[in-house]
């Protein structure tokens, strides 16, 4: 699974950051959350961004792609 890319975000102002994919706005943190991001964003910029925004790959799309329900759509 490759790594996520194309995250960027922004520090606004006091306690707001805004997170972009690619360009386009994906989520936009104030207050407390603003701060825990900004806390755990050193560690591994892009896979946090794209935890924090739910923009991630989570290990079971054969899985859902095979299931009955999803049949159809190949």
């Amino acid at each position: 699974m490759p790594a996520p890319n194309g995250f960027e975000y922004t520090v606004l102002s006091d306690q707001v950051v805004r997170i972009t994919h690619h360009g386009k706005p994906a989520t936009t943190l104030r207050g407390a959350r603003a701060a825990d991001f900004l806390a755990e964003v050193d560690d591994d910029p892009q896979l946090v961004m794209a935890r924090w925004t739910g923009n991630y790959k989570r290990g079971n799309e054969r899985t859902a792609r095979n299931h009955p329900r999803n049949r159809h759509s190949r």
